[in-house]
């Protein structure tokens, strides 16, 4: 919207030409969805105490946990809000890769509120059934990536990129429809599994949006592309600007979500941010660098599949309780100790992630 404002001045002034470039408008995308985010937080949490729309707390978790009951939550709602109006002013809305993740961040959002309705309005400890959940997201998930499938115009947008390893790009052909779907609905639920503590799961997704700026506006940059050994992908530059909004939004939330927590971002939040990050790592094709740069997602959704299955096949459980800061928490780690050295590990993984870009 104002980048069509920008480019129409430009004729009256030169200096507006300086909006045409992604990385001002990346920078004033973060900066406009974390001014909204600060502006509009105080506002927000107010409005959901007063309506009663408050965390429930389980009463076989963390005995800690049981002074959070009460908090305002589905706080998710001002990170989707700052990040669509700051995409909205600063990116360019013709670009069909900038369509596609706000799309899917709106729509993942929209069953987290749905989900988060039901349980805390509602009343319904279940909230939205499991299979309904997953076929709502499956739906989402496989719309978008036939979409990208469907309209890929160059080779490289359907091709495998192996992380450390120069020019070895494997052709997916209709396997990337697969692979895109599960990237998008696996990080929707990492998310959404990580976010079990104050702040916990919000500043590694920043952290991770962060490097899939860079990636995203090198791929769109032929000739930083070509340097790194990247596959150029015309027009997912643009994807940065969204990605700043995400880094935005994420630290303005972080001012009111950090230890002790005035709000919670509920599943509207942590299953959007979630898709969200999913959709940007398939478009620029580092779905294995997610995997990597998003280890901490990893690591606390594998603790849950294993307690599962081995609670399943043995009667016996391997951690104390998952997903697995929780299981820190039992070994006596104070919340904050688990929530930081989480973050330092999501750190040094993105660290490693963007050793990638140039390390082939």
């Amino acid at each position: 919207m104002l980048l069509w404002l920008t480019e129409y001045l430009t004729q009256f002034h030169s200096g507006f030409n300086v909006f045409q470039y992604i990385t001002m408008r990346t920078i004033l995308g973060a900066l406009t969805s974390l001014f909204i985010s600060l502006l509009v937080g105080p506002s927000l949490i107010r409005s959901l105490s007063k309506f009663q729309i408050e965390q429930t707390v389980r009463d076989d978790g963390p005995e800690s946990h049981l002074s959070k009951a009460g908090t305002p939550t589905m706080g998710g709602m001002l990170i989707l809000v700052s990040i669509a109006f700051s995409t909205l002013c600063w990116a360019d809305l013709s670009n069909r890769y900038i369509l596609v993740v706000t799309t899917v961040t709106l729509l993942f959002g929209l069953i987290g509120w749905v989900d988060d309705y039901k349980k805390v309005v509602q009343g319904d400890s279940v909230g939205l059934r499991s299979r309904w959940k997953f076929f709502w997201q499956s739906a989402v998930g496989i719309s978008a990536a036939l979409f990208l499938y469907m309209s890929a115009q160059s080779p490289a947008e359907t091709q495998l990129i192996i992380p450390f390893v120069k020019s070895v790009n494997l052709e997916l052909g209709w396997l990337f429809i697969v692979l895109a779907y599960f990237v998008i609905v696996g990080s929707s639920n990492a998310v959404n599994l990580t976010d079990g503590l104050d702040g916990l799961a919000i500043l590694p997704t920043v952290m991770v949006a962060g490097a899939l700026t860079m990636f995203a506006y090198a791929a769109g940059h032929i000739r930083f592309a070509e340097y790194l050994g990247i596959p150029y992908v015309p027009g997912v530059g643009e994807v940065s600007v969204f990605c700043g909004a995400i880094v935005g939004s994420g630290l303005g939330f972080l001012w009111f979500n950090t230890y002790p927590a005035q709000v919670f971002m509920g599943d509207i939040g942590a299953l959007a941010l979630g898709a969200a990050l999913g959709v940007v790592a398939v478009v620029v094709r580092q779905e294995l660098v997610l995997f990597i740069m998003g280890g901490v997602f990893v690591m606390e959704t594998l603790s849950v599949i294993l307690q599962v299955a081995s609670f399943k096949l043995t009667g016996k459980r391997i951690f104390q309780m998952a997903p697995l800061h929780h299981h820190y928490e039992l070994k006596g780690w104070p919340e904050p100790r688990v929530i930081v050295r989480f973050w330092i590990i999501t750190f040094i993984l993105v660290l490693v992630g963007l050793a990638s870009l140039k390390l082939r």
